[in-house]
């Protein structure tokens, strides 16, 4: 994307921005939340099975209809968003995507034209704000944060660079490729199958990976999380690259289609069933050949705007081909080459249920 501004109705064009849309307005309007709590309910797939209401109370409770969500987000005071608010708002819509399975209640119930456009105004309101303008922007000099988890309370420390990326990414490839075959031969064409597999379609998650920091409210890694599970201590030390690193950006649809259309990698076959569900689209599917694109560039870039723009969209890439940005964090940079952690400087921290915050170790 070559706009220097987040439109409106790009945002509100992919699954995951109409879901910030949303979850921005409950977080601004209680009688917003509770229309979309008991409106979503019965258009969720997993209604009275994975998803059930229950307790006092469950058999009278509200009936309410996506015009009575409209009639709610028409009335959504705009006032000026604070950076917390709008931050809480991406971390719910990051956690709750998913490319594995059907979309979920809310996500149904924001796709449906009169809701979208009732999420227009919140859109408008939010792309306006001083809060969205480091959406689209390069990671300034020395901002780079490298997140470890400490799976399971275990201290770890964080990764660095693996010591053969090229391997790392042959490997990688042919294990897709060999993945593709099976599934030609194994899986029915009909996407509708009840059959999965892998999902995603980011780079390897072995390579080294870095988001910004956000000053006292530490790296974006820490907060916008995919497929989280929940871990509350994480070691974060600098990543520095080196002068005149190679970085692609995807900032929007576009630039992700173009990255599939110079390296395309066919996983129609491995891809189908779960692409299927989450995007009710049939057709071919392809995504980017990390192992090529490691032939051009020391890292690839997914900006908070390409991210709320692309993911979880269906994005053209050829007549017939489509691909989906699956897997992979706003903001998160991976890189093939050109990396090195900051000598020292690593840091522990942890998360404050009590006041919902990331504190550095100490504080």
């Amino acid at each position: 994307m070559t706009a220097t501004s987040l439109d409106p109705a790009a945002l509100l064009s992919g699954p995951r921005g109409r879901r910030l849309c949303l979850e921005l307005a409950q977080l601004l309007d209680d009688e917003v939340y509770q229309a979309v709590f008991h409106a979503s309910y019965d258009l969720d797939p997993g209604a009275g099975t994975s998803v059930v209401m229950f307790g006092p109370g469950t058999e009278a409770r509200p009936r309410l209809t996506p015009a009575d969500v409209v009639r709610r987000l028409d009335a959504v005071p705009l006032a000026d968003l604070d950076e917390r608010v709008v931050l809480a708002a991406l971390v719910e819509m990051v956690a709750t995507a998913r490319y594995w399975q059907e979309p979920d209640g809310p996500d149904v119930l924001a796709a449906m034209p009169e809701v979208s456009a009732a999420l227009g105004r919140v859109a408008e309101h939010l792309v306006s704000t001083a809060c969205v303008g480091w959406w689209s922007d390069p990671v300034p000099a020395g901002a780079d944060r490298e997140v470890v988890w400490h799976e399971d309370g275990r201290p770890d420390t964080p990764s660095g660079m693996p010591d053969d990326v090229d391997g790392l990414l042959a490997a990688w490839r042919t294990d897709a490729v060999e993945d593709e075959l099976r599934a030609v031969w194994e899986r029915p064409a009909d996407p509708t199958a009840g059959w999965g597999g892998i999902w995603w379609s980011a780079p390897p998650r072995e390579l080294q990976r870095s988001t910004r920091d956000l000053g006292t409210a530490g790296p974006v890694g820490l907060w916008l999380v995919e497929d989280s599970f929940g871990w509350e201590r994480a070691t974060v030390r600098p990543v520095v690259p080196a002068p005149g690193a190679r970085v692609l950006t995807v900032d929007g649809p576009d630039d992700w289609a173009d990255l599939c259309r110079r390296h395309p990698l066919v996983v129609t076959a491995s891809r189908r069933h779960d692409w299927y569900r989450t995007t009710g689209r049939d057709g071919a599917w392809v995504q980017p050949d990390w192992s090529a694109v490691a032939g051009e560039a020391d890292a690839v870039h997914l900006t908070v705007r390409g991210y709320v723009t692309t993911a979880g969209l269906p994005v053209p890439v050829a007549d017939g081909v489509a691909s989906v940005l699956a897997g992979w964090d706003p903001d998160a940079t991976y890189w093939f080459a050109a990396a090195s952690p900051a000598p020292g400087a690593v840091e522990g921290w942890w998360y404050d249920q009590d006041g919902d915050s990331w504190r550095r170790d100490g504080t």
